[in-house]
């Protein structure tokens, strides 16, 4: 091994990838794919993701269906082209399996607004509550919590309780007020938040909407109230890609993480789409996490297979019992 790996691998932890110099002359897309073969290696990737890595991902999709795709893969290797929580819950499904990702570094504002052990004394204030909690927590949160739920699972899980069970709904407080408006629960809430989705400004996109009259609003259930008042449609990131797909709409402003809009234009080209503005001087609105990955960090992360998601198994085994119950619940209503 060279001097410079050696360095670079001992500096994961701090930089959170593998800092070494790649030949410019190599053709990243033809070496992944030959990777992905020799290694018999799957990319998932996430729909917030860099176009490049969406093209050579053998699965592009929202939290639910990565989770279910980690589920049922028969690659040795998983590689996690998104944030750190979601390669953590494909090793919490796949303990076996080497999952590697492109930047360990690749947090989220929403699960670290929620610490496990103040979760953990929040929920022993209300021992007669069950807790579901939004996929978008870590590994340590998964492991106090009953059952996990995605954005397109979220209202059917919460509504598989029935209507008098005391609920805690973490870490989310946007999507859990949204699920409690449109269910008619009352269900307690942890005050956490997506920065990328709290970002977007009202009065921008009331603007942009005068500006295009004829375009549909569409928004992740993330965003705050006011933004899903005035929202057309609001959904998961795929049932925001599959309204698209299937409206006879020409025109939509889409009120997400930017990254969506790639599959949206591959799958509707002769359709319109904007990007709605955050609140600040951005024209459309990234995450930070989601975009510390890139195809560079992918081929490398491959090749040398690191970084690796690696977590203790006592955690894992509590952790997937509420993965589990998501599944089997998102099976039989037909998710």
């Amino acid at each position: 091994m060279s001097e410079e790996m050696l360095i670079a691998k001992k500096e994961i932890e701090e930089k959170g990838f593998l800092d070494v110099d790649i030949d410019p002359t190599l053709d990243l897309f033809a070496e992944i794919e030959r990777l992905k073969k020799e290694k018999n290696a799957i990319i998932l990737a996430h729909l917030y993701q860099e176009p490049d890595i969406q093209d050579i991902a053998d699965y592009v999709g929202d939290s639910l269906g990565l989770a279910q795709q980690a589920a049922k893969t028969n690659a040795d290797m998983i590689v996690f082209a998104g944030v750190h929580f979601m390669a953590e819950t494909a090793k919490i499904l796949n303990p076996t399996k080497k999952v590697v990702i492109p930047d360990l570094k690749a947090g989220c504002s929403l699960s670290e607004s929620c610490p496990p052990p103040l979760f953990k004394r929040f929920k022993e204030q209300h021992p007669d509550h069950v807790v579901i909690s939004y996929i978008n927590c870590s590994a340590g949160i998964k492991a106090l919590t009953d059952v996990i739920c995605t954005s397109s699972n979220a209202k059917a899980i919460v509504e598989s309780f029935p209507p008098e069970q005391p609920i805690i709904f973490a870490p989310d407080k946007n999507l859990g007020g949204w699920i409690n408006r449109t269910t008619g629960r009352n269900m307690l809430l942890w005050n956490g938040a997506c920065m990328v989705h709290e970002i977007f400004s009202l009065e921008k996109l009331t603007k942009l909407k005068v500006r295009h009259p004829q375009a549909k609003v569409i928004a992740h259930p993330e965003c705050e109230e006011p933004v899903l008042r005035i929202a057309d449609f609001i959904g998961s990131t795929t049932q925001l890609l599959s309204y698209t797909r299937n409206s006879p709409d020409k025109e939509f402003i889409v009120v997400t993480e930017a990254g969506i809009l790639h599959q949206m234009v591959k799958q509707s080209p002769d359709k319109t789409f904007i990007p709605a503005p955050p609140d600040n001087a951005c024209a459309c609105n990234d995450c930070p996490h989601m975009k510390r990955n890139t195809l560079e960090k992918v081929y490398l992360c491959m090749e040398y297979e690191q970084p690796e998601v690696v977590m203790e198994e006592e955690l894992r085994v509590q952790a997937k019992k509420s993965l589990d119950r998501m599944l089997e619940i998102s099976a039989r209503i037909g998710l």
